[in-house]
């Protein structure tokens, strides 16, 4: 056995026919691998029976709690609560649909001797449809500009990590929070396993492709001024494009005499430089909406029940 001390923090979600199973199989292997831990279930807003049967687990089993947020806050606002709860040395957070292997998880640990602070386990190949994936890689490129590793494209909801690292983000209180961008606050000793996830067999997937594309939207403006700078080039780029065009038709009104006649020229030069700025209008938007969110002190989340 492991002299490792170990917190397991799974969010939940609409999720009461897989937890039974889950946290059996969490508890085979954490008992052989570990010499105490806990399992933190956060019930974050679920429409289902999850936080009653989250309840009758933390009443038959001392290792087991339970943590009722009082609406959804989304599944980064319920890991940051569970993160802030943890009592041991090691923190393993993991999805509630048993897509991730609770076996693999001595896996990680092991990773994590070799000197890291954060080790992710990977998917060995994608399990989701064409759409779901493109959507993933969308926010995994927005991740590595702003977490700056080299492992960004590897990072996935399965992770161990050393609890010590919370420190750097005990203060946090915004509303639209990424765990994997705070721990990046505190260390950059990051690597990956490659795991085989398994196939979900109850409920469906809650991340939608839309639902994925806002997430890599909202990371983008919340933690990297990357899009502004985006805006600002391509608004340079098109007033060089514009005055191109102008010299272009001063040429040719000087040289023939008449300007460049045809009015589709005309309106699909208006409408590109229209979308333009308006593109550039809500970029700055999505910035001026954080800022709002911000200073209205909405919470990261609200716990309603501690089991």
């Amino acid at each position: 056995m492991s002299s490792k001390t170990i917190s397991a923090i799974i969010p939940v979600f609409n999720s009461e026919g897989s937890l039974d199973l889950l946290t059996k199989r969490l508890c085979q292997v954490l008992e052989t691998h570990s010499e105490n831990f806990e399992i933190i279930l956060v019930n974050d807003g679920s429409r289902d029976a999850s936080w009653q049967v989250i309840s009758r687990l933390a009443e038959a089993n001392d290792r087991i709690r339970g943590v009722n947020l009082m609406r959804n806050y989304g599944q980064h606002n319920a890991l940051l609560a569970g993160i802030r709860m943890a009592k041991y040395e090691y923190i393993v957070t993991l999805d509630d649909d048993l897509q991730h292997p609770p076996e693999e998880i001595p896996r990680l640990l092991d990773k994590l001797d070799e000197g890291y602070d954060v080790v992710y386990g990977s998917p060995e190949e994608g399990k989701h449809s064409l759409s779901r994936n493109i959507t993933s890689q969308i926010t995994k490129l927005a991740l590595q500009h702003i977490m700056e590793i080299k492992v960004a494209r590897k990072v996935s909801a399965f992770r161990v990590f050393r609890t010590v690292l919370r420190k750097a983000f005990e203060n946090y209180n915004a509303s639209h929070p990424s765990v994997d961008v705070l721990l990046t606050w505190a260390t950059t000793r990051f690597s990956y396993v490659e795991v085989k996830y398994n196939e979900r067999q109850i409920g469906k997937s809650n991340y939608t492709f839309f639902k994925l594309l806002s997430h890599a939207l909202t990371m983008a403006t919340g933690y990297s001024t990357l899009p502004l700078r985006f805006a600002s080039i391509l608004g340079f780029t098109f007033t060089l494009f514009g005055i191109f065009l102008l010299a272009y038709i001063l040429i040719q009104y000087f040289i023939h005499g008449s300007p460049v006649a045809g009015f589709p020229f005309l309106a699909s030069t208006i409408a590109i430089f229209a979308g333009v700025q308006l593109f550039c209008i809500g970029i700055i938007g999505e910035y001026l909406s954080r800022m709002y969110t911000r200073m209205m002190d909405k919470p990261t989340y609200v716990i309603e029940e501690i089991k």
